[in-house]
C-alpha cells in the first residue's frame, strides 16, 4: 500500500516542483525611476513569455526622448547572436557609458535591462524599451512584440522613498509593541508568583499554630 502510494505522490509532486520553478523563472519587475547624478543607473526592462517551454529568440532596442523633446531617438540594440556580452550603442551621448544588464548567454532574452554610468542631468526624460520576439513552434513561428516605457528622473542625491520610511516606522511601532507586551507579561507574572507566595506564607503559619496548639492532623504528622 505504502509503495503505490509513493509512486502515486512521487509524480505529483515533481510536477508541482517544476510548475513552481517554471512560474519563478520571469518575473515581471518594474524600473526603479530615481537615479542619483553622477552614479550608475539600472534601468529595468522585463519581458515574460507566457509559454515558458516554447523556445524563442528576441533582440531588444531602446530609445530615448529627453526631457524638452518631441521625438524619441534610438540608443542602443541588443542581439544575441551577434553581441555576445555588450549591445551596440548607436547614440553619442551614451557612448562608454551605456552597459548590458539583462538576460546572458541565451537567445531568449527575457531580461532587457541595461546599466548607465556616470548620470548626469541630461539623462532625464523618457525611455523606451522594445522586445521583438520570435517563439518556436513545432510547424511555424510565432512574431510578437512588446513596449515598455521608463521615466526618469535625475536628482542630486538620493530621497528615501515613502515605502521605505512607511516600513521604518512599522519597524518600530513592532518594537515599542513587543516591549509594552514584555512588560505586561512580567507584571502578570509578578503577580501570579506574589500570590503564590502568599499563600505559601499562610499555609506555613496555619502549620506552625497547629504545633503550637498540638492539634496537628494525621496528614501533616
Amino acid at each position: 500500500m505504502m509503495s503505490a502510494l509513493r509512486i502515486l505522490l512521487v509524480p505529483l509532486a515533481l510536477c508541482t516542483l517544476h510548475a513552481r520553478l517554471s512560474h519563478a523563472a520571469c518575473v515581471e519587475v518594474d524600473s526603479d525611476t530615481e537615479a542619483v547624478a553622477g552614479a550608475g543607473f539600472k534601468m529595468g526592462c522585463i519581458s515574460c513569455k507566457l509559454r515558458g517551454e516554447v523556445e524563442a529568440k528576441a533582440t531588444v532596442d531602446w530609445y530615448f526622448m529627453a526631457q524638452g523633446e518631441k521625438e524619441f531617438s534610438h540608443i542602443c540594440r541588443f542581439d544575441p547572436d551577434r553581441d555576445a556580452r555588450q549591445p551596440d550603442v548607436t547614440d553619442e551621448r551614451f557612448y562608454e557609458r551605456l552597459y548590458w544588464n539583462g538576460s546572458k548567454n541565451t537567445l531568449d532574452v527575457q531580461d532587457g535591462s541595461i546599466f548607465i554610468h556616470n548620470v548626469s542631468f541630461n539623462d532625464t526624460g523618457t525611455y523606451r524599451c522594445y522586445f521583438d520576439r520570435s517563439l518556436t513552434f513545432a510547424n511555424y513561428n510565432y512574431r510578437t512584440n512588446t513596449t515598455k516605457f521608463v521615466l526618469i528622473k535625475v536628482v542630486p542625491k538620493a530621497t528615501r522613498g515613502l515605502a521605505s520610511i512607511l516600513s521604518e516606522v512599522m519597524m518600530y511601532v513592532s518594537i515599542i509593541g513587543l516591549q509594552l507586551w514584555l512588560v505586561v507579561e512580567m507584571v502578570y507574572c509578578y503577580r501570579k508568583i506574589a500570590a503564590a507566595g502568599e499563600e505559601a506564607l499562610r499555609e506555613s503559619a496555619s502549620v506552625c499554630l497547629l504545633f503550637r496548639t498540638k492539634k496537628i492532623p494525621k496528614h501533616l504528622a
